[in-house]
């Protein structure tokens, strides 16, 4: 016999739930869909102190991810270059201003065959995500840094593209400049055709739609 044992326990009151948001296509890759994969593993710059790399794709229904790398090796910088481009490398500048240029942003660019273009760079973290409500006229493309390490050799990090919507089949070509660390304005060239071939490879995770 304890105290309690009298003492029932409260049903808990009905709890509702909250509508689920889902995301406009061109804000970012589907939740639920496992993409194709398309090996890619070319240098979109290599020099001899730096490398950006485009290792593969991740095609989607309704767009591609491109998964990039990108190194910096020291060669005759003294200590203080050395760490004025560790100090632009890591901790990214702000938008264009008095005391910003473009040549201190990570620029990326993608143009279709048309001719119709995006860009995207660190300036994107300032100027927010694709409105969510109102479709864009031309292609999207969103600029998403991951981590990376660096010392007294080297930097190194990793990051994401997000192209909306996918490409038209033709030459698709991917631009990339960073000038302030020695990156020139570097480019290659790929089968858009075969990035929307790949797309019909992506697979829902419940086929049957969103889970409830």
């Amino acid at each position: 016999m304890t105290f309690f044992q009298d003492y029932s326990l409260p049903a808990p009151p009905p709890r509702p739930r909250t509508p689920e948001f889902v995301p406009p296509p061109w804000s970012g890759a589907p939740r639920y869909e496992l993409p194709a994969v398309v090996p890619v593993s070319r240098f979109l710059h290599r020099s001899a102190g730096h490398v950006v790399a485009l290792e593969s794709i991740k095609v989607y229904s309704t767009g591609c991810a491109f998964e990039l790398t990108w190194t910096i090796r020291r060669t005759d910088e003294d200590d203080q270059k050395w760490a004025t481009m560790n100090a632009g490398f890591f901790n990214r500048p702000g938008p264009p201003g008095p005391s910003v240029s473009r040549d201190d942003l990570f620029l990326f660019g993608i143009q279709f065959p048309d001719g119709t273009a995006a860009s995207s760079s660190t300036f994107d973290r300032y100027t927010g995500p694709p409105l969510m409500g109102q479709e864009p006229n031309g292609p999207v493309f969103t600029f998403r840094s991951g981590g990376g390490h660096g010392g007294d050799h080297d930097f190194s990090s990793a990051g994401t593209l997000w192209l909306w919507p996918l490409p038209p089949a033709g030459d698709l070509r991917l631009v990339t400049q960073w000038t302030a660390m020695g990156i020139k304005e570097s480019s290659i060239t790929l089968d858009g055709a075969a990035l929307r071939d790949a797309a019909a490879d992506a697979q829902a995770y419940w086929p049957e739609g969103t889970p409830k």
